[in-house]
């Protein structure tokens, strides 16, 4: 007998989906977006919400578990991370840099307890915005930003590139803790 949990999906419609297309906040019947902006923003939209999926629906010991020695990596210390990397993105273009939120340990201080859970979503959310909005004052993707130079194409292109990796570990995370599988 294994001790790894069975693999299943909620999807009725295709087998190897997350959840049914008529279910998924993802999908969006009709015209296609105009404008390289607008389909950046969609994809990172959409990477982000299926960052927030692959976690909804677990407890505070579960988005803490860590998946295999000796990664320290958990679903919990994705969400640290990628709202550090959030405030490392608005850092490059920002005049005033703000401190690190967690420091080098992103991951290490993902422990089992709702308040540490509650934090993280809170502060991926702020971070999410706060880049967001710096950016939104930059709509020529051709622009170059910060003391870098960077081109917020690059600076979208990036951040489009981080999540997309992360989210196939969450893919792996999730599958490891509950056995739930798909896009």
């Amino acid at each position: 007998m294994s001790d790894q949990p069975g693999r299943w999906t909620q999807a009725t419609v295709y087998p190897d989906m997350w959840a049914d297309p008529d279910d998924d906040p993802r999908n969006t019947d009709g015209v296609g977006l105009d404008g390289e902006l607008a389909t950046l923003q969609d994809f990172l939209t959409n990477y982000r919400m299926t960052l927030r999926m692959k976690c909804e629906g677990l407890d505070a010991e579960q988005l803490a578990r860590r998946s295999v020695p000796p990664s320290t990596m958990s679903l919990l210390g994705l969400i640290r991370h990628l709202a550090e990397v959030e405030r490392d993105w608005l850092n490059w273009i920002s005049d005033e840099p703000l401190p690190a939120l967690y420091g080098e340990g992103d991951a290490d201080g993902a422990v089992a307890e709702q308040a540490e859970v509650d934090a993280a979503y809170s502060a991926l959310a702020r971070e999410q915005a706060a880049t967001d909005a710096e950016l939104a004052k930059h709509p020529d993707l051709s622009e170059r930003l910060g003391k870098d130079r960077i081109a917020v194409r690059e600076l979208m292109v990036h951040r489009i590139e981080e999540y997309a990796r992360h989210c196939g570990h969450a893919d792996l995370l999730r599958e490891c803790i509950d056995g739930r599988v798909g896009q």
